[in-house]
């Protein structure tokens, strides 16, 4: 059993994901993000970043003591070594998906993040960096049609957790459509990831969980959310 320390936002669905698609069996512990569930000591036992998701594999490979991991990259690869699927098994399949999950922590998360706080959250509107992040945004949406007119996944002809990664930055605020027209290989990707009968059980937990997605922010909220140092 794998406990999953979870909200339904972006790098909360990577997880739900895989383990939809693995068909591990877990159970999910909300982290209600806009309450500062995750300031609290048990959940930065596991996750010292404050962060979510986190989980905790009860059924370790070693058989030893539960194993925590926390950041969604290393719970991606951690599972997808635990189910020995979504990783290819040869060098250099493994290289190219790890090269496309680390390109997508290190840019494509915290640049669509950034250009959501901006052109969403942000309580004034500054210019420089609402056209910074989309501009990147952009650059980086241009890398993935490239290398996607040239392979059925990012990876290659497999869908592996680089994929798993990236879906959920694409499109993530209702708000700041993608430009498919301008993308065709992007948008053919991924109407072929969220027709996957797993992506739409695990989106399907973003209104058990949390109801209230979608709405406006309340005061309190930004503070957990915005506001701690």
């Amino acid at each position: 059993m794998i406990d999953l320390y979870y909200w339904p936002t972006p790098n909360g669905h990577k997880v739900t994901l895989l383990l939809e698609e693995a068909g591990l069996e877990y159970r999910i512990h909300p982290v209600n993000i806009g309450s500062g569930d995750q300031f609290k000591p048990e959940f930065l036992a596991i996750s010292p970043n404050n962060k979510m998701p986190a989980i905790v594999d009860h059924a370790p490979a070693d058989g030893g003591a539960a194993q925590s991991v926390f950041e969604s990259g290393a719970i991606l690869l951690y599972l997808a070594e635990k189910s020995g699927r979504f990783l290819p098994s040869d060098p250099r399949g493994r290289v190219t998906t790890l090269e496309w999950l680390f390109w997508q922590m290190a840019g494509l998360g915290p640049m669509s993040g950034q250009m959501g706080h901006f052109n969403v959250y942000a309580p004034e509107k500054i210019p420089y960096a609402i056209e910074r992040y989309d501009n990147e945004v952009r650059r980086l949406h241009g890398v993935m049609d490239k290398r996607l007119a040239q392979h059925a996944f990012l990876a290659g002809d497999e869908y592996t957790i680089a994929d798993m990664a990236s879906y959920p930055w694409i499109g993530a605020y209702d708000k700041l459509p993608v430009d498919f027209a301008a993308f065709p290989h992007l948008k053919r990707w991924h109407e072929a990831i969220a027709a996957r009968p797993a992506t739409q059980r695990a989106y399907a937990l973003r209104q058990q969980v949390n109801p209230n997605a979608g709405k406006p922010l309340s005061d309190e909220e930004r503070k957990h959310l915005f506001g701690q140092r």
